[in-house]
């Protein structure tokens, strides 16, 4: 099961509402809408977030979505990244650099092999360490915001801008 399985159905388990009114069953029923059209930057239909920090990936999500990405499958291991690539066609990956297990360089390199556009996520700021063949692939810094997301999709997809 992926993450974004395991936070729908512990979503769904949760009980809406909250003391005095404020109600975040709704605050969440609303996140889980459709974007509006005016806020879509692009019209990327199924991503793959590779993070091993289901709050950063969480994070990641929610701002896709309101850039007007339809369907986003999280994963946490290149284990299950490589699955999901061997089961679903993806328009866009991000890949965060350092997992627990690992550096995802390689996972990247596959993607390239296979056509599918990527960018990594990762808190330090430059891709200077970074393999040669991949330092010229965008980078969004954490921790990132919707303005900074934008920029990086921007980076990623030039003709959407």
């Amino acid at each position: 099961m992926v993450y974004s399985e395991k936070v729908a159905e512990f979503t769904d388990s949760v009980p809406c509402g909250a003391p005095e009114g404020n109600d975040v069953g709704e605050t969440a029923g609303a996140l889980r809408q459709a974007p509006d059209e005016g806020h879509r930057i692009m019209s990327a239909i199924r991503v793959l977030v590779l993070e091993d920090s289901l709050i950063i990936a969480m994070e990641a999500e929610d701002i896709l979505r309101l850039a007007g990405v339809e369907s986003i499958d999280i994963v946490g291991s290149l284990e299950q990244a490589r699955a999901a690539i061997a089961a679903e066609r993806y328009d866009f990956a991000l890949l965060d650099v350092n997992l627990g297990e690992g550096m995802s360089f390689g996972f990247a390199r596959h993607l390239l092999d296979i056509g599918i556009p990527f960018g990594f996520v990762s808190g330090y700021s430059d891709t200077g360490d970074f393999p040669p063949d991949l330092q010229h692939i965008p980078l969004l810094v954490k921790p990132f915001d919707e303005t900074a997301m934008g920029e990086f999709l921007q980076r990623l997809f030039p003709a959407v801008a």
